[in-house]
């Protein structure tokens, strides 16, 4: 791939990128998101939400940064991988999609399952449950999916994806954009594309979404909450599937990129203001939060936060990213490697450092660093044997791009992650 930086199209060029249209904010968009729920993942062991392990430090303090990303942060990584899903549909032959999806998907999904998920359930099932049985003995029962693993409030579902369930979520919002494009055809959903380029203009870039993501919050969410569990996730399915597919439409709508990058600094105060709102929301006690009239400003700030924060992270990565290096070359090969591996590394570090004491700044800080040097370390492991990479997620030796998804600021682009 060649080093060259592209400068950003101008109003007056075509609407639709070109085949040619090198889309390098989307690698830096992606790349940056998951460095972020490397911390995200970090700050979950210190702050009051419920998470796999805890630290002894654990408290509200934390709070605020959790909620500073919290409400957009997968939202954003979905829209982005129906944005490169939507490049590389445009391009890849009937079927092809399909069958390289499942391959890059599936296959770090069920080795996370086997092999990296399971030292984080052991950590938590020693943590919460007081289990003192051997891991291999922890193995056996967590492969014959053993209900027994439960707290005063649930049992385990083993074998577990934990974070793997984005991979999960991913796939099947593929097969369905997949099904969805052999009925319509491609022609019928890059009209789609363009009418929405044209729809999400001005204050329609902004306020509809918005409302329907309210409505979905406080709809939906009441109902169904949070479960990652894909079979009655129905909240969340609205809202990923919604940007995954928003992604996919607007792929090529240079209209899009460019009102969003016109309109960030707008979003960007809005994304703000809701997010301080939001804090003082947090702060009113969780019983208070449930009457009707808390519950349905939480949901309407809690949805300006997020889309106008997704709007902001688009308009300046479009505006200031567009560009190559060879850190993005190297960073988008690693990226979905890093990804699967990364929380493994969270609780057992934070396992193993949790009797030293260490103050929790300190402590966090090393969790951070560890997991980034371990990852990485990974990643450079697992490339240099070819029968590791497609189990970690990295693209076959005979591709220059190695990650999945592959490389999103070439033509034909990969879908990501």
């Amino acid at each position: 791939m060649h080093g060259r930086d592209r400068s950003i199209p101008t109003p007056a060029s075509s609407s639709s990128l070109a085949d040619t249209q090198r889309l390098y904010f989307l690698d830096w968009m992606r790349i940056g998101a998951f460095g972020v729920l490397v911390c995200f993942h970090t700050g979950l062991y210190y702050g009051p939400w419920d998470w796999h392990v805890k630290s002894a430090h654990a408290g509200t303090a934390v709070e605020p940064l959790l909620l500073l990303t919290s409400p957009w942060r997968m939202s954003l990584l979905f829209l982005i991988s129906g944005a490169a899903s939507g490049l590389l549909l445009g391009n890849a032959p009937d079927g092809r999609f399909l069958r390289e999806r499942s391959t890059r998907l599936l296959v770090p999904l069920l080795f996370g399952m086997l092999v990296l998920v399971p030292p984080q359930t052991f950590c938590e099932v020693a943590e919460k449950m007081a289990y003192q049985g051997s891991y291999g003995q922890f193995m056996g029962r967590y492969l014959a999916a053993d209900p027994g693993f439960c707290t005063d409030t649930h049992c385990l579902a083993l074998p577990a994806w934990n974070h793997l369930w984005f991979v999960a979520y991913l796939w099947v919002y593929t097969l369905v954009l997949s099904v969805l494009v052999a009925i319509a055809g491609r022609d019928r959903l890059a009209a789609a594309g363009q009418w929405l380029g044209g729809v999400l203009t001005g204050w329609r870039a902004v306020l509809p979404p918005i409302v329907a993501l309210a409505l979905a919050r406080a709809i939906l969410h009441p109902r169904f909450g949070d479960t990652h569990a894909l079979v009655d996730d129905w909240y969340n399915h609205a809202v990923y599937f919604s940007v995954f597919l928003v992604g996919v439409l607007v792929a090529r709508q240079q209209r899009f990129w460019e009102e969003a990058s016109r309109l960030r600094f707008v979003t960007l105060a809005l994304a703000l203001g809701g997010w301080a709102l939001l804090v003082c929301l947090h702060a009113v006690p969780e019983a208070s939060r449930q009457g009707d009239h808390l519950a349905l400003a939480t949901a309407c700030v809690r949805s300006v936060q997020q889309w106008c924060a997704i709007l902001t992270v688009c308009g300046f990565g479009y505006r200031h990213l567009n560009r190559d290096a060879r850190a993005r070359r190297y960073l988008t090969g690693a990226v979905f490697c890093v990804y699967i591996v990364h929380q493994t590394l969270i609780v057992v570090v934070a396992t193993v450092l949790k009797p030293l004491r260490i103050p929790p700044v300190t402590e966090a800080s090393v969790i951070i660093v560890l997991t980034f040097v371990g990852s990485f370390a990974l990643f450079e492991a697992a490339r240099r044997l070819a029968p590791l990479r497609p189990f970690l997620g990295i693209a076959p030796v005979r591709t220059t791009r190695a990650d999945a998804p592959p490389d999103t600021g070439r033509r034909p682009a990969g879908v990501a992650k």
